[in-house]
């Protein structure tokens, strides 16, 4: 098939296991680790976990990825569509409260076909937010929770570190759609996220200028209430750098607190703010064909 699945539109011809696009998979779904994530946010999360499916590659080549070992390793397993929705039901079997897909964007027709008929607990969209408006419309009725990143309000930053300089208007117009299909967010009686889009945005060091506008960008783009914001501050060196010398060091104290105050300025109350000591290694999973 010739893709156009995400915003690069490569049109490149993917078979069955491999492809010749910019993600360089095939057709069928790729995973590392299908289990119980206890890491997410605590309204998806719960006591429980979320039940995360990780899958391998990524329309992006962010040079700072703690899941590099899937992103552009490689690491996972090829599975059928029957398979993958064979794992949702082992997970939901262990009381997981969700289905958490993990950068599925490029397995899109694979996984919509695993979703199919519904499952009995909300399915989690959990991607880069690096998507087309199209695909994301398929996704309609299937899809209860969206969990995007908002990498980037700086197109010269989304270029250098992700190889995607118009990720700012991509990831914008993405997540809009997200909010439009979800509708304001929904807490259920236990605290745990019904339906609805929470927006994630990893801190960078070096990068403050970044945050402060992407945190700008989601206070004027939506009322109190609408979507939830998760500040993150879990950044750790990892991979190559060499080439990024602001990279190789865990933000400072100076700019967690500025990011966190901006925050409050811009009336951005509804969510979460990880606090400055969760820059640990420990949030990387090991993917090791865990579940599969």
């Amino acid at each position: 098939m010739l893709c156009s699945l995400c915003p690069r539109n490569c049109r490149a011809e993917r078979g069955a296991e491999t492809g010749a696009g910019f993600c360089a998979a095939g057709t069928l779904p790729r995973v590392a680790r299908c289990a119980p994530h206890f890491w997410e946010e605590p309204c998806l999360s719960g006591t429980r976990g979320a039940g995360a499916v990780f899958f391998t590659g990524c329309q992006l080549r962010c040079v700072y990825c703690q899941n590099g070992a899937i992103s552009r390793g490689g690491a996972g397993k090829t599975v059928t569509v029957g398979r993958l929705r064979a794992i949702y039901g082992e997970l939901i079997a262990q009381g997981v409260h969700n289905i958490d897909l993990v950068t599925p964007t490029h397995f899109l027709d694979a996984v919509l076909a695993s979703l199919t008929p519904a499952l009995p607990v909300p399915v989690v969209w959990n991607s880069s937010a690096y998507e087309s408006v199209a695909s994301l419309q398929r996704l309609e009725g299937k899809v209860q929770v969206y969990l995007p990143d908002m990498k980037y309000a700086d197109p010269a930053a989304a270029a250098r570190y992700s190889a995607a300089p118009d990720y700012p208007e991509v990831a914008e117009a993405a997540i809009r759609e997200m909010v439009r299909q979800t509708g304001p967010v929904r807490l259920g009686s236990d605290g745990l996220l019904q339906s609805g889009v929470i927006i994630r945005h990893l801190i960078l060091p070096g990068n403050l200028d970044n945050t402060l506008r992407v945190i700008e960008w989601a206070a004027g783009a939506f009322r109190p209430g609408e979507v939830l914001f998760s500040l993150m501050s879990q950044y750790t060196p990892c991979g190559d750098l060499a080439a990024f010398p602001e990279l190789q060091r865990r933000i400072s104290p100076e700019e967690y607190d500025a990011a966190v105050s901006w925050m409050e300025l811009c009336g951005l109350r509804d969510g979460y703010c990880q606090e400055l000591s969760s820059a640990k290694e420990e949030y990387t999973p090991p993917f090791d064909l865990t579940g599969v």
